[in-house]
């Protein structure tokens, strides 16, 4: 049997899963952060200021952000004066995210940012570029999550850090049965009633679903090379801060 990677609920060719993907996100990438609000209850920001504190962005320091697409994390980042290279496999989020810059005067001069379309499997940068690797809900959507996590322990310095922040699965008794009913019934609604396309709402919803629990997914970035590998359940383990460093 040939392999097969997930696609939501579906299982699909790996050569597919980057396209299907990437006309996800081309579909939502003008109300993506209205959606998070939505869909979050703004809970989406505290989740990544937390995000951020543990990565401790540096001045003058180079971060990669992957999958930063509207810039959401790189703002966070950028403001501690950190040298911000936002990459994206989807062009339609990274221009969403370049025009969000030109409003923050984060499009050029001093503290401003730079934009990558990448794939987060075959990046185009040099070996040890960064000091520190970021990926804030994305990781879930590459076709090969092994090769991302590869990826980014060739990019980083040695010394350099890695950081995820994923969705997961929550451990509290009730909230658990309360989230996934919330997330499979009213989240594709809401997708509907904002940004018309409740389908795209509904494989982000069920990704989540598909992606490996904690403890496998710390035991594959152990695996990428990553020592000192830690995680961070906020919420019981709805979401989760992964950590490791290159030694």
């Amino acid at each position: 049997m040939s392999e097969t990677v997930s696609f939501g609920y579906q299982d699909v060719a790996p050569e597919e899963k980057a396209g299907l993907v990437g006309d996800v996100f081309s579909n939502v990438a003008r109300k993506y952060d209205l959606m998070n609000d939505a869909m979050s209850g703004g809970l989406h920001r505290l989740w990544k200021d937390r995000f951020v504190r543990r990565v401790k962005p540096q001045r003058g320091e180079a971060i990669l952000d992957m999958a930063g697409g509207t810039g959401d994390i790189a703002f966070r980042l950028a403001r501690a004066g950190a040298e911000v290279t936002v990459a994206d496999i989807n062009q339609d989020m990274l221009d969403v995210g370049v025009e969000r810059a030109m409003e923050r005067g984060l499009a050029e001069g001093e503290g401003a940012l730079v934009w990558s379309c990448q794939n987060a499997e075959e990046l185009a940068f040099p070996v040890r570029t960064f000091d520190a690797y970021t990926i804030a809900f994305g990781i879930r959507n590459v076709t090969h999550i092994d090769k991302a996590l590869a990826e980014a322990h060739r990019v980083l310095k040695f010394g350099g850090r890695f950081f995820c922040l994923e969705f997961s699965t929550t451990q509290w008794p009730g909230f658990r049965e309360a989230y996934d009913a919330y997330s499979h019934h009213a989240v594709p609604r809401i997708g509907e009633a904002i940004a018309g396309d409740p389908e795209s709402y509904r494989y982000l919803i069920e990704s989540i679903r598909r992606f490996p629990p904690m403890p496998r997914f710390e035991q594959m970035i152990r695996d990428a090379g990553f020592a000192r590998t830690k995680v961070e359940p906020i919420m019981g383990g709805l979401v989760a801060i992964h950590s490791g460093w290159k030694v």
